[in-house]
């Protein structure tokens, strides 16, 4: 795998951005970096584990079959097997807690081997050598079972290869390292090879397999750039049918790609990057966790220190205090607590990015599975984001054609998306390109484009409608309340007419809004910058609660803020460039389309990779199944404690108690762990019959 795209080591930070050095005191210690290889991850301790709980079992099924079945085996041969089963059950636990006893820090590993130690001092070998074996298979269960949902996280940056053919300007190919690539080289990529570097297509056509990039499940056809030079200048602008993705796998046709970003910069080593950081991201259960255990952990172990005693005031042996006082403290461990979110987090996160979804850690997983609102900016996220001319109305005594070549010259002098779909569709109607060029073209915040054309100057924007002719007036009207966008052209004193621009609705729009709602999102609505009819029309067209237009960018902020007052959780749905503000603002941000868009990336807590409004329910989908299975997790988790401790204070022994313990938390993982077998059409038709 390229070293540029591992996964670096995992900090903890939360989604504000502030560091934590704080660790989870008891099982979350086992996915630290215990063990771990240079990625931060642990592959070899859980077969190992699982090894040395194999020969645990084995050794206490031995020693108490001696006992058992052969009357008049000497204690000492009994003692020497479960002294194996001590052996093998205690070595990793043993080497736990002695680090966290340097770090002054009592964990699970501390309580279940002091319990385990106790249990031999009072003669009782077998439960002691039962609580060993248990507690090392349970945790070697645990670490192959995370150990799955880690693999689905690295497996984002396994994807890349680790060389590229490299095409030189006298046409010869070499075989190089993807880490040598540069932005500007020329690469190769065959049939059926993945591609290795982010880039643009030079020649050839192909339909490429997007999906472990953005989680498309059709394979989308790609083409040559009409451009290199403009192309490699600005590769954020170009359409998704020239560019491709490190990561992703070619089909049957062969590219040359020209390189737009390092190894280390791809869109996939950032999304592998954003996907280990998530791990750590805390979300307000798990924050909640761990309050509640550096509460309750000292408080157990000040219990249990007092239960040492209790023959002192009850008339009983010293050994049945103390054997009492070792079964609480295996009953009261909340081991089952801390690993209950942590698991979830990282199956729903692993879950998320194979459906093309960057989920920021389980602070925004929990956050997007409460939201009962959401709000959606207009274009390119309901819309197409290409903006068409439909309507070309001249004023009396104007030729079309004049109204369109003093409106395409102007309009072609400035970057913007509304100016190209004038651009193209006016070249189009015209069949020709504009027979003059415009000149000092400038624009005019929030009213339009003015220029110079043949000595006249033209402008092209807003209509004033006060100052408007009657038959303009009447033609801006008709095609705003049809849902236009207008614009006026005025060349010198005259009025040549209005123009009428429309950026259509997504296909699938009115069929994602129905899916949400079916979700349980109780309100759903448009915030926009085009005017209010416009923001009307598109809204009805898809099924939206409502629409505010007439938005600026602070505008979209307060009105976020409204949205969520009442403690509503509101999702705020954008480009993640124009709408940063409107994010930061909602309880979740999600950004449309952030493949190749590292402004999307930074700013969104939740970043839909591939330009597909159909991917939303199923994030949404996910973080509320997520967030429920994180319920389910904490409540098991301390009802089992809560069921232990009495228990094991009116006698339950120590066997029994470790079986429930390691079991809940066993059961905890493998719940969170269905998350990775999660799809959206079961779980929203689940919701359907509800």
């Amino acid at each position: 795998m390229p070293t540029a795209i591992v996964p670096p080591p995992v900090t903890t930070h939360d989604p504000h951005g502030h560091s934590h050095d704080e660790r989870v005191n008891c099982c979350a210690e086992k996915y630290g970096p215990r063990k771990a290889d240079d990625h931060g991850h642990d592959h070899g301790s859980a077969t190992l584990e699982l090894v040395a709980a194999a020969i645990a079992g084995i050794a206490t099924a031995g020693g108490w079959a001696l006992e058992t079945f052969v009357p008049g085996v000497p204690q000492a041969v009994a003692v020497g097997v479960f002294a194996v089963a001590y052996l093998a059950g205690g070595w990793f636990p043993v080497q736990d807690a002695w680090q966290a006893i340097r770090s002054r820090r009592f964990d699970v590993d501390v309580l279940m081997v002091a319990a385990a130690f106790g249990a031999a001092l009072l003669g009782e070998y077998r439960e002691g050598a039962l609580l060993l074996f248990m507690f090392t298979l349970a945790h070697g269960l645990e670490h192959h079972a995370m150990g799955r949902a880690r693999r689905a996280v690295e497996a984002l940056a396994d994807l890349a290869p680790d060389t590229a053919r490299r095409r030189a300007s006298d046409g010869t190919e070499t075989v190089v390292s993807v880490n040598d690539l540069a932005v500007g080289d020329v690469v190769v990529v065959r049939p059926h090879e993945r591609l290795p570097a982010d880039g643009f297509v030079q020649s050839g056509e192909s339909a490429v397999n997007q999906a472990p990039v953005t989680g498309e499940s059709v394979p989308v056809d790609k083409r040559p750039v009409d451009d290199v030079a403009s192309a490699l200048a600005d590769p954020a602008r170009l359409d998704a049918e020239h560019r491709v993705f490190a990561g992703s796998l070619n089909g049957s046709g062969s590219l040359d790609v020209v390189v737009t970003r390092l190894a280390s910069q791809s869109t996939l080593a950032r999304v592998a990057q954003l996907v280990a950081e998530a791990e750590t991201n805390r979300s307000p259960t798990q924050q909640f966790a761990a309050r509640v255990e550096r509460v309750f952990v000292p408080v157990v172990l000040a219990f249990v220190f007092v239960l040492l005693f209790a023959w002192v005031v009850i008339d009983e042996p010293w050994q049945t205090s103390f054997y009492r006082a070792m079964a609480v403290l295996v009953g009261a461990s909340p081991c089952a607590l801390a690993i209950a979110t942590p698991s979830a987090v990282l199956a729903g996160v692993a879950r998320a990015g194979r459906g093309g979804v960057l989920v920021k850690g389980g602070a925004a997983l929990e956050a997007l599975g409460s939201v009962s609102v959401i709000a959606f900016d207009k274009t390119g996220t309901l819309t197409e984001g290409r903006p068409q001319l439909t309507d070309v109305r001249p004023a009396p005594g104007v030729d079309e054609t004049d109204l369109l070549e003093a409106a395409v010259a102007v309009e072609r002098e400035i970057d913007h998306p509304i100016a190209r779909g004038v651009v193209a569709s006016g070249i189009e109607r015209l069949g020709r390109e504009p027979s003059q060029r415009a000149e000092a073209v400038e624009a005019l915040t929030g009213k339009g484009l003015r220029g110079r054309l043949g000595g006249d100057v033209v402008y092209v924007g807003k209509p004033d409608h006060a100052a408007l002719p009657d038959t303009v007036r009447r033609d801006v009207a008709e095609l705003e309340s049809a849902g236009r966008t207008t614009f006026i052209v005025q060349r010198g004193e005259r009025y040549l007419g209005a123009l009428g621009v429309m950026d259509p609705p997504r296909a699938t729009a009115a069929a994602v809004v129905q899916r949400l709602r079916g979700l349980g999102v109780e309100e759903m609505v448009m915030l926009s910058g085009d005017r209010q009819g416009v923001a009307d029309a598109v809204a009805q067209s898809v099924g939206l609660d409502g629409a505010r237009g007439d938005l600026m960018p602070e505008d979209k902020v307060t009105a976020v803020r409204s949205l969520a007052q009442n403690g509503r959780g509101v999702a705020m749905v954008g480009d993640g460039v124009n709408d940063a503000p409107a994010l930061a603002a909602a309880t979740v941000g999600i950004a449309m389309g952030a493949a190749g868009s590292d402004v999307a990336l930074e700013t969104a807590d939740v970043a839909l990779m591939a330009d597909d409004l159909s991917t939303l329910p199923f994030a949404v989908g996910l973080s509320r199944r997520a967030a429920r299975t994180i319920r389910q997790n904490v409540w098991l988790s301390l009802a089992m404690v809560a069921f232990l401790i009495p228990a094991a204070l009116f006698g339950l022994r120590m066997g029994p108690a470790v079986v429930l313990h390691e079991g809940s938390t066993l059961l905890v993982v493998f719940n969170a762990l269905r998350l990775l077998a999660y799809r959206a059409e079961a779980y929203h038709h689940a919701q359907e019959q509800k």
